[in-house]
């Protein structure tokens, strides 16, 4: 597809939100930090977490209160590979870093920087490696839990649901291999997970906030490609990057397609607001933030700053 580069200078970009002045903030997983990309290309840092070992920014979302709410993963191993960097150990294939304390839910004050985990855990059991986040109109968000890797080792994946003041928070979708991107439907009945490993978009009907009808999802797309992140279109349509294979569009008719985009690592997808048909469209491997001219309207988020 073609697209302009709006930046080039991040490290290992991911979680594009898009602001009320047009400006993306995004973490830079690798940085480790999160950063307002401008509508002229610059960028400007926002906050930075201290210890790049024991923290990796990864998904985001403004929830009501205005402020940023961010996976942390908790820290990658950090290789290079033909002059790019990616998260994990080519040889064994881990990807947790040595110092690697336990992941987290940060709340981030976009005004001032300030970092504040919210979540840790889970009744005893530390969140391995918080991936992706949405907020529902009811004022709460789900997100998911990747889980980490090491030498012989993978964790188990789940989804959850938490309040952002930090007073709540439940599993909902447990034992899942490798879920990633996570986002709701425009009636918000809806809610979708991509995971990763099995290339398999999945698709949980929500019975009142935070409360899933089943955790046992129907498989919507099922494809040989590794999912990442996700975006909804205003009419459904759930648009997935798919890492290596580009972008999937998984249709509300059941129908997907691949679209190809240049770049080694399509991470993260995220929709322009008003009107404007623009994907904002993370390329982690290379640093870049790409603009795509989209066909379709995104759904306009729950929380915008």
């Amino acid at each position: 597809m073609p697209h302009t580069v709006l930046t080039d200078q991040l490290e290992f970009p991911e979680g594009p939100v898009v602001m009320d002045d047009g400006s993306v903030i995004v973490v830079e997983i690798a940085g480790p930090r999160l950063t307002r990309v401008n509508t002229d290309g610059s960028i400007e840092v926002i906050a930075e977490w201290e210890d790049l070992g024991s923290a990796g920014p990864n998904g985001a979302a403004v929830g009501p209160d205005g402020h940023m709410y961010v996976c942390n993963n908790g820290g990658f191993i950090w290789s290079e590979v033909k002059g790019m960097r990616w998260p994990l150990d080519p040889v064994s294939g881990a990807n947790q870093a040595s110092n690697y304390v336990t992941g987290s839910i940060d709340r981030v004050n976009i005004e001032t920087g300030e970092i504040t985990p919210v979540y840790q855990d889970f009744e005893g059991d530390h969140l391995c490696g918080p991936n992706d986040i949405v907020f529902d109109a009811a004022g709460g968000f789900w997100f998911t839990d990747l889980g980490k890797q090491r030498r012989r080792e993978i964790d188990k994946g789940a989804v959850y649901y938490a309040q952002p003041d930090g007073s709540s928070i439940s599993r909902v979708v447990d034992n899942l291999d490798h879920p990633n991107g996570c986002g709701l439907s425009p009636d918000g009945n809806t809610l979708y997970v991509a995971q990763t490993t099995t290339g398999r978009l999945w698709a949980f009907d929500i019975e009142q906030p935070g409360i899933l009808k089943s955790p046992k999802g129907v498989c919507i797309a099922n494809t040989l490609a590794s999912l990442d992140s996700m975006a909804v279109e205003a009419d459904g349509t759930v648009v997935v990057a798919a890492l290596r294979d580009g972008i999937l569009v998984a249709r509300p008719d059941g129908s997907h397609e691949f679209l190809d985009i240049d770049g080694p690592l399509i991470t993260n997808v995220a929709f322009s607001r008003e009107g404007e048909n623009l994907a904002y469209v993370t390329e982690s491997a290379l640093g870049s933030l790409l603009v795509v001219d989209w066909p379709r309207s995104g759904l306009e988020l729950a929380y915008t700053a």
